[in-house]
């Protein structure tokens, strides 16, 4: 199973491109892989015929695990196989048991050496400490035992199998996975399933509709959240966009330009910019902005790297680029991860407000809402004033009118551990003064 990303600890098998016995010519795709966020195809590397494969459709696989193997025909299959600590074909996570205590040793004899603790990845380590899972307890099955997100999962899914609910024998018979407990197949969401009977019991769910499922209530579990709804004058950007799209070159979108001056705002308030990682904040100064968008599959965030040096035409060629990838499935996993900052954009369906939620270890998200009309009150002088005026005839001659204008929405939610509500609210009125005078910002 490749590494596809340092982000990315298993794969999901899709779906068997080549069955056992075939013969098949290095290059040959044998098998689709699924990741938490976009679909692959695994190669052959050399000729022969496909002798075994570990797993069956649906099995979540730890990276760098042996899933198949291509040699001579008759050739016997000593090695490589699947790794001892993963979980192949169709048999149950292990109940993770606790180390028994110490035997007393007599006096004088060596006292026995400590159990060494086994290194988290840094996803592990974060649910680990939601769930309140002690990590000496947990067998690793990454490569040199490191624990890996799905390790924490399945000791936390052991922990509870006297928790199940009284409907779990029929939950179990749609599952290829029959001796797994169903309070585990609940929070983990990747159990491996029969496809069809996924399709039969989930209208079709596949393993990025879990993982987001399973991110988002990680996202509430780790983060103490909240949200902050301003709005700006749109006036601006739908002159730009006019210009621009007049000029007939390079096509710019409002997002693209809401986005520009979202990336203009990071830089001069970096403080959101940033990442809380094992309890510490780490500050970026390169803005990797990602912005959501809606796929076949499910939601995807794609990210522009070191945003902040791209004009608005590059801006949004990168994003249209991103985006088409990802809508497609053909998204590099790389181009999916190491964002500092997202924004989500539901202003398109007429979302007028809404709470976007952080995608962890980043601290804060922008959404942006609809552009809708909303009524200002303006004030105007009722004549020319002349210079020595006294205060009382400057207020007599200054007269409050109503004006309708189009306002764009803004919904900033921010990480309370690390952001602040001053902070947040400065960022927010600087993206809102950066889009009201985008007109000097973006050359058209």
């Amino acid at each position: 199973m490749p590494r596809l990303g340092n982000t990315v600890e298993e794969c999901i098998i899709t779906r068997w491109l080549r069955r056992k016995g075939d013969v098949v010519v290095a290059g040959d795709a044998i098998v689709e892989i699924e990741t938490d966020k976009t679909t692959f195809e695994v190669t052959t590397p050399v000729d022969g015929t496909l002798l075994e494969t570990f797993y069956e459709e649906g099995a979540l696989v730890p990276v760098l695990t042996a899933i198949f193997v291509v040699g001579a025909p008759n050739e016997r299959i000593d090695a490589p196989g699947p790794q001892a600590s993963a979980a192949p074909r169709v048999e149950s996570p292990a109940p993770q048991v606790a180390p028994a205590a110490p035997a007393k040793t007599a006096p004088g004899s060596a006292e026995p050496a400590p159990r060494a603790t086994a290194s988290l990845s840094p996803r592990a380590s974060r649910l680990a400490a939601a769930l309140g899972v002690q990590p000496a307890s947990i067998a690793g099955s990454g490569p040199g035992g490191r624990v890996l997100e799905i390790d924490v999962r399945r000791a936390y899914a052991s922990a509870h199998t006297d928790q199940e609910p009284a409907d779990a024998p029929a939950l179990r018979s749609t599952s290829a996975f029959a001796q797994s407990d169903q309070e585990g197949l609940r929070r983990t969401s990747f159990a491996p399933m029969d496809q069809q009977a996924l399709r039969r019991t989930s209208g079709g769910t596949t393993g990025l509709r879990a993982t987001i499922a399973r991110r988002m209530r990680e996202s509430l579990a780790t983060t103490a959240q909240y949200t902050m709804h301003a709005s700006a004058d749109a006036g601006g950007l739908l002159a730009v966009r006019a210009r621009i799209k007049a000029r007939g070159t390079t096509d710019v979108t409002i997002n693209d330009l809401v986005t520009f001056c979202t990336i203009r705002a990071l830089v001069d308030v970096p403080e959101l910019n940033a990442e809380f990682i094992d309890g510490r904040i780490v500050r970026h100064a390169d803005v990797h902005i990602a912005f959501a968008v809606d796929t076949p599959r499910g939601l995807l965030a794609p990210v522009v790297r070191h945003a902040q040096s791209l004009t608005v035409d590059d801006l949004a060629r990168r994003m249209k680029t991103l985006a088409t990838d990802a809508a497609d499935g053909t998204i590099a996993a790389d181009d999916l991860s190491g964002a500092t900052f997202t924004i989500s954009n539901l202003g398109s369906l007429g979302v007028e407000a809404f709470t976007p939620l952080i995608n962890p270890p980043q601290v804060a998200i922008l959404g942006v809402d609809a552009i809708q009309l909303k009524a200002v009150r303006r004030q105007t002088p009722r004549e020319p004033l002349r210079l020595r005026e006294t205060s009382a005839r400057r207020a007599a001659a200054i007269v409050d009118a109503v004006e309708f204008i189009d306002s764009i929405g803004l919904s900033l939610t921010c990480d309370h551990q690390v952001i602040d509500g001053a902070p947040g609210a400065k960022f927010l009125a600087v993206v809102k003064q950066k889009i009201e005078e985008v007109e000097g910002i973006v050359a058209v």
